[in-house]
């Protein structure tokens, strides 16, 4: 169970993102209950400390699909989530403000009035993608149509995405692309 509970993302859910139990869930959940309640009654045994830690882990791993199932119902409200994320992100970028650092999920998570954790398991579930990795691809598509558009150079460029080191973005844009970005640029020009 030790092992295990980090998997369990939903302790990180706030007040707000609450379960919403059918009553066949409620009677499972209350049933679990009822058992780990029964084994800490139990005089103790070598077999306390096992059941009692099966009992938590199938009262979790209920809670874990239950979730799971809240997410599917929730399609319509969680895709208006998904779409006023993408838009915010959007936005970000094109205020025509100065960017002066990256956006990360925790804000955009509080924009939603989620938890980051829970946002985060909205959208991976919902898109199949991590908050992280649709802001990430964002950034480089914006950075594409700057190194397409201008001959800014790749710093400023950097700096004006929210990056405090050039190197780091580089290093991404690297990753995510498969060149750099000066690179990028060159291979444009020879197109």
């Amino acid at each position: 169970l030790g092992d295990k509970i980090s998997s369990f993302t939903f302790f990180d859910y706030s007040q707000m993102e609450a379960l919403h139990l059918s009553e066949d869930e409620r009677a499972i959940f209350l049933d679990c209950l009822a058992k780990i309640d029964a084994e800490l009654d139990h005089p103790v045994d070598h077999h306390s400390a096992s059941l009692l830690s099966a009992n938590i882990q199938l009262l979790l791993e209920y809670l874990h699909r239950f979730y799971d199932r809240q997410f599917i119902t929730r399609h319509k409200v969680n895709s208006d989530v998904v779409r006023q994320f993408e838009q915010r992100l959007k936005k970000y970028y094109e205020s025509g403000e100065p960017v002066t650092v990256m956006p990360n999920v925790s804000y955009f998570a509080e924009q939603a009035n989620l938890s980051p954790g829970y946002f985060g398991d909205l959208i991976r579930k919902e898109t199949g993608k991590t908050p992280k990795e649709i802001i990430t691809l964002h950034m480089i598509g914006v950075a594409k149509q700057r190194l397409a558009a201008s001959a800014e150079d790749v710093s400023l460029i950097a700096y004006s995405l929210g990056f405090d080191y050039p190197a780091h973005f580089s290093r991404m844009f690297k990753r995510v692309t498969g060149q750099t970005p000066s690179a990028y640029r060159e291979s444009l020009t020879l197109n």
